[in-house]
């Protein structure tokens, strides 16, 4: 009962993880010398079991000689792997031969620390049996059969997994699992690399938003989409095999799947296909997706590319193909029905190849299906599926390579997509992969994860933190997706007619990226959810480990300014989808300018493009022309809050970025309206409430929505993040703030502080109120952030099981996941970097040490350090604090400290010390 009670807890509280809570790392069984009591001769001996031929019948088993008496006794036999040196493993996988004659159906594994487990009810078709266990270092395992039925008894493989102790890269660490049943179609992405182009992943659940994409909980495979992208999506794959009518659609030739056997790594996935009895492995390129069909069985197969009708965020209509030898197509879909806005119709080109010829190529329009074909037009049609804003439906159609496939036989597969031209598809494909060597390519893939979540090398904290860290990293680095070719060329689809959220009439253009000397692009573009108040989240982190990548998305920005004289809040195809509210480019560019990562933008056109936008006609105040008016006048926009604190916020930062360029008049001019704020502030109820025109309170519900941008008075008060001082000040100072703000999260403790839109005290569960845990230390109580920034790691974002680990409701493409990295790391930017002298606040890391590689084309040092002593659970809060070895008594670090590399020290208690940080 104890070691039942002790396992219980261990879950519970994160010891370690197990089942569905665990990422998965590499199979170390072809890492060991594999031996059996017996083989039946030198083809099926031991090794065969762990050569990563699955289920496939009479190829790559070990075949025992087991035999049976006529009284029916079986002399039982036994199969053990040895490694060279002790290791650390919770996860075997067993698959028995698939043949019904012959079935080993339970069985006992010894391991060499004297432990043993019982195996029971192994299923007699090959299908996977999946012992998990506590983790225990070992120099061997033995599977010992001790029930079977028929002779010649085997295992087809044995996988063994390595727990967190023996995890060797960083991409073992991530878990793509985490909080599927509540993501969104783009959440989970394993065939993409950070920002590329393409992003294939298989498809579980087709909806956008709370478990769309793929969810954990939805074992059947509706096909593998090859763009999983902001109000982008489409051109889905399915292989199939025996007589699939394709017209059914996805209902009829989807296929069940189990995750036992499942491998879900960044850059790798691999699946069983119950249905169609194959394995489909698929990895990545920056601009081609790559697939790996292994089928079990001799059947006739057909490859589906589906390229009609709704997938996750938009609706494929006008398919045409054409068929390019006989192992190749070519052609382009329009994709319509984007429910949050942009351009009304946009065209993505594609060229798929295989590794083999096709027998012939079949399609089918809606319930129309043909024969041998070497084009095909789909139709144009599309339904609303209500009234007004709405996703589209829209009928099936595609075509289907057909093949004649033996067991055990492998068929290979890439596709590349371009926003421009079938010819740049090509190129984009040529360009990234002109081989078929799916695992050089899946090694390359992984190889550029392991850099890029390395940047961030993290010591210590539980194995659930780690896992979960590491997590958010792949999803900060997942979304938002380039748009240019290979050429540089990319779609513009901003000049068209406005008309609400949609763009129509669009006149479309394609554009060329302007190149360096060595013809590399300056800069990429990026289709990417919305940029609202990343400034407590992407444009932080970004700039900590990847400022590259803030330079980066500064230049795209800026780019479609130029093409559309806007700046966008959420570009989607090289146009505008206007989503959420404000100009969130101004944070962002301001940022990555104090900062100093202009390598790939002009600050001079950037102030203008900025200023423009935060006048009449631009984008911080889009189609409100005259409530800016009012601002700028009265210091509030009339009937919404959220909006004055927006607004106010990216004036000052404008007017931060205008200061250090010199331009004083337009300093003064965008201060002056960043301040006029506190005509807003109800001293009342002490919180900033929406006020009508006419001067009289929208409302005085301090719990209400009303007036608020997916907040309300409790959650967006604290983000005018510019002027704590002088919000503390009306409140009646820092005690008062602090004790309002404390009360806040007290009443949200038992939430886990989260709520749904505009509800409750505090939720970290969307943007606007991911800053108020550090609001503490610039009100002159840092022990307070620390203290509730470790609250709210553990309880908001401390999950990694498929039901929680980003409050459930807003992962925007990694900004959940960056608030929750950034607090993992111990640092944060209240004002996201936008000040002249931009500063990271200093918490407590859940972590013994924290790396962080600084990037030599932007940072003087080599590596920023962040050391802890004592840390624990209990030990929160900061006692004091060195800076390359001399005491620091600051909650804040200048950036340039930090970009010159360093070793920042801190020793943490379990009370604390107030004196420490003011």
């Amino acid at each position: 009962m104890k070691t039942y009670l002790k396992l219980f807890m261990l879950l519970l509280l994160g010891g370690f993880p197990w089942g569905m809570m665990q990422a998965t790392p590499y199979n170390i069984a072809p890492k060991a010398r594999a031996s059996a009591s017996s083989s039946v001769d030198a083809g099926r001996d031991a090794s065969k079991a762990i050569d990563g031929v699955i289920r496939v019948l009479d190829k790559g088993e070990w075949v025992s000689k087991s035999t049976e008496t006529f009284w029916g006794q079986i002399d039982y036999p036994w199969i053990q792997l040895d490694w060279e040196r002790p290791v650390n493993i919770n996860k075997i996988i067993l698959y028995d031969r698939p043949v019904m004659e012959s079935h080993i159906a339970g069985g006992v594994l010894r391991f060499s620390d004297g432990s043993k487990i019982n195996v029971w009810g192994m299923d007699n078709d090959g299908t996977p049996k999946e012992i998990e266990f506590e983790s225990r270092q070992v120099e061997w395992v033995r599977f010992e059969v001790t029930d079977a039925a028929g002779t010649q008894v085997g295992l087809s493989e044995i996988e063994v997994f390595p727990s967190p102790d023996d995890y060797t890269d960083y991409v073992s660490w991530v878990n793509p699992y985490t909080e599927t049943a509540r993501g969104r179609y783009f959440f989970f992405i394993t065939g993409n690399q950070p920002y590329g182009m393409i992003g294939a992943a298989p498809l579980t659940r087709n909806k956008n938003q709370y478990g769309g994409g793929y969810n954990y909980n939805s074992t059947e495979v509706l096909g593998f989409p090859q763009i999983h992208c902001w109000m982008l999506s489409g051109l889905t794959v399915m292989p199939v095999t025996g007589d699939v009518d394709p017209t059914g659609g996805e209902q009829l030739w989807k296929s069940s799947f189990l995750h036992q056997g499942e491998i879900v790594q960044p850059g790798y996935h691999r699946l069983f296909l119950d249905k169609y009895k194959m394995w489909v492995e698929q990895t990545a390129t920056d601009r081609v997706s790559f697939y790996r069909f292994t089928y079990t069985e001799d059947n006739p197969a057909d490859i589906l590319l589906n390229l009609g009708g709704y997938v996750g965020t938009s609706t494929m209509v006008n398919a045409h193909v054409n068929k390019k030898g006989n192992n190749s197509v070519e052609g382009y879909f329009d994709t319509t029905g984007r429910l949050w806005g942009g351009p009304d119709v946009v065209r993505i080109y594609f060229a798929v190849t295989f590794d083999t010829p096709f027998k012939a190529l079949d399609g089918w329009v809606d319930q129309q299906r043909l024969t041998d074909i070497n084009e095909l037009q789909g139709t144009k049609e599309s339904t609303p599926r209500n009234r007004g804003m709405s996703y589209h439906d829209a009928p099936t159609s595609g075509v289907k390579a057909n093949y004649q496939v033996q067991a055990g036989e492998q068929l290979q597969m890439k596709v590349a997509i371009s926003y421009v031209s079938t010819d740049n598809a090509w190129e984009n494909l040529e360009q990234d992969c002109n081989h078929w060597n799916f695992d050089q390519v899946r090694q390359n893939s992984q190889q550029e994860w392991n850099e890029w979540l390395g940047r961030i090398d993290v010591k210590g904290g539980s194995h659930n933190q780690k896992m979960k860290f590491y997590t958010d990293l792949w999803h900060s680095l997942l979304g938002r997706h380039k748009l240019d070719d290979y050429n540089g060329e990319y779609p513009d689809y901003t000049d068209g007619t406005r008309s609400g959220a949609q763009t129509k009439n669009i006149r479309f253009h394609v554009r060329q990226l302007e190149k360096d000397k060595q013809g590399k692009v300056k800069h990429h573009m990026y289709n990417s959810d919305a940029f609202w108040l990343t400034q407590w989240n992407l444009n932080t982190l970004w700039g900590l480990a990847y400022p590259s990548v803030l330079d980066d998305f500064a230049a795209s920005l800026l780019e479609y300014d130029v093409n559309g004289n806007l700046l966008p809040r959420g570009p989607c195809a090289g146009g505008y989808s206007y989503i959420m509210s404000g100009c969130p480019a101004t944070s962002l560019i301001t940022s990555a300018f104090q900062k100093g990562l202009v390598k790939k933008w002009n600050p001079q056109n950037a102030f203008r493009a900025m200023k423009r936008n935060h006048s009449k006609g631009g984008m911080l105040a889009l189609d409100m022309d005259k409530e800016l008016d009012f601002y700028v006048r009265n210091g509030y926009c009339p009937g919404n809050a959220g909006l004055t604190i927006q607004w106010a916020f990216e004036d000052w930062a404008l007017s931060e970025m205008a200061a250090k360029m010199g331009k004083k008049g337009d300093a003064d001019y965008f201060r002056k309206r960043a301040t006029g704020w506190p005509a807003s502030f109800n001293k009342d109820l002490g919180l900033i409430l929406p006020k009508k025109a006419d001067g009289e309170w929208l409302h005085t519900d301090p719990l209400s929505g009303n007036g608020y941008v997916e907040a309300n008075a409790w959650q967006a008060t604290f983000g005018i993040s510019h002027a704590i001082p002088v919000l503390a000040k009306m409140m009646g100072g820092n005690d008062s703030l602090c004790n309002k703000l404390d009360y806040a999260f007290r009443g949200s403790e038992d939430t886990d502080f989260v709520y749904g839109y505009g509800s409750g005290y505090v939720s970290y569960a969307n943007q606007p109120g991911c800053s108020n845990a550090h609001v503490f230390s610039h009100a002159g109580k840092p022990w307070l952030t620390q203290y509730w920034v470790r609250r709210v790691k553990e309880q908001a974002y401390g999950a990694i099981g498929p039901d929680r680990g980003y409050g459930g409701h807003d992962e925007d493409q990694g900004q959940m996941g960056g608030v929750s990295s950034l607090m993992a790391i111990g640092l944060f930017a209240l004002d996201g970097g936008s000040s002249r002298d931009p500063q990271y606040d200093i918490t407590s890391p859940v972590f013994d040490e924290v790396t962080i590689s600084l990037d030599a084309d932007y940072y003087k040092g080599k590596s920023f350090k962040i050391k802890t002593y004592n840390n624990s659970a209990t030990n929160c809060y900061i006692q004091r604090a060195q800076l390359n070895g001399k005491e620091y008594n600051s909650f804040q670090i200048p950036h340039t400290v930090f970009s010159d590399g360093g070793v920042l020290e801190l020793w943490l208690g379990d009370t604390p010390n107030e004196a420490w940080g003011k």
